[in-house]
């Protein structure tokens, strides 16, 4: 399959426009075209080790979850791991692509395979994406009406002259009277222009209304999950769903002031990896994540909410297991897509 092909499928199968602004997503190594993908590597981490074994495999393409450039290189040298990682990937031919919170926001994504482990429970995103395309261009929308006696076409005329300015407009009465009203879309450079051009006319500028436009919210993707159960469980039935979910023999618990192992659990809220800013202020009775701060445990405590901490890429690693059938289905089948047998979380509880 083309590289550019498969580029577009992964796309399609989860746009990388719902990732945060801060993070490092898609084709982040790419070798000389034409470059075609019989293999596709997946992995939670890459690191030295397990590049080693994409390469033994004859991976064409690398999924790496977590983006292995994340802050700028000046030099790619010998000397530090992920610069030889690129080398690597150069010399042999192979592209590393990365997801990371695409696939957190995405309706079939990391956060919903987590919440798998709950049991059965209803559940939203804790803060829900926006649609990444929408019809209405610009920032703002300005609208006002103009009388017959002011010329609207020459007003209309004026105003399409702002670069980032488009107008409609429709009749329109008031007190009686014939009017047009204009309806623009601008963007925020446009708008100050806009209002520059409407104040030179007292009539139209107090009677002008300044919206803020805002992209529609998408109900089932979003960062975190906020999940409800069909009947609530005690702490400690909830620990032993979530060790099993995620494979693990231990988890880190605090429990909050005023509850104990026997207390109910209805609503969880969770979010793969680092989950502080994520979950913080949401009311639930347990946060699941991989790793919290200190002071964030403390927080949530003091609020009487429990805490379970199963370390970083353990709430995320067994996501690749759904994921590659998911993009077995949405390839059709067009490539070999194979798991990191060497891929694991750094630290272990001895």
């Amino acid at each position: 399959m083309d590289l550019k092909a498969l580029l577009s499928s992964l796309n399609d199968f989860a746009s990388l426009s719902f990732a945060e602004s801060w993070d490092n997503v898609g084709l982040l190594v790419e070798p000389s075209p034409p470059h075609t993908v019989n293999t596709l590597f997946l992995t939670n981490d890459l690191t030295e080790e397990v590049m080693e074994e994409a390469l033994q495999k004859k991976a064409d393409l690398i999924l790496s979850y977590h983006p292995p450039i994340f802050r700028p290189m000046k030099r790619i040298t010998w000397k530090t791991w992920k610069e030889r990682l690129v080398i690597r990937a150069l010399e042999n031919r192979v592209g590393i692509y990365s997801p990371h919170t695409a696939y957190d926001a995405a309706p079939q994504g990391v956060n919903n395979w987590l919440a798998k482990g709950l049991g059965v429970c209803t559940s939203r995103p804790i803060h829900p994406s926006k649609a990444p395309d929408y019809p209405t261009e610009g920032t703002h929308r300005v609208e006002f009406s103009v009388t017959h006696t002011q010329d609207p076409d020459k007003v209309i005329s004026a105003l399409k002259e702002i670069a980032g300015v488009s107008v409609t407009s429709f009749s329109a009465r008031t007190d009686d009277e014939e009017q047009t009203r204009l309806s623009l879309n601008c963007t925020q450079q446009a708008l100050m222009q806009v209002v520059a051009f409407l104040s030179q006319n007292r009539q139209f500028y107090q009677k002008t209304e300044i919206l803020s436009l805002e992209k529609p919210l998408l109900l089932y993707t979003g960062m975190g999950r906020l999940c409800t159960l069909d009947e609530s469980v005690s702490l400690e039935t909830m620990i032993e769903r979530i060790k099993s979910h995620l494979k693990l023999s231990h988890v880190r618990l605090a429990l909050g002031i005023g509850k104990t192992l026997e207390s109910p659990v209805k609503v969880v809220a969770l979010c793969a990896g680092s989950g502080s800013s994520v979950l913080q202020g949401t009311d639930a009775d347990l946060y699941l994540t991989g790793e919290m701060s200190h002071h964030d445990v403390l927080d949530a405590a003091s609020q009487g909410i429990s805490v379970i901490l199963c370390e970083h890429s353990n709430t995320e690693r067994g996501f690749l297991s759904d994921l590659r059938d998911m993009l077995d289905a949405h390839l059709e089948n067009k490539i070999n897509i194979i798991l990191s047998e060497t891929d694991r979380d750094p630290l272990h509880v001895i």
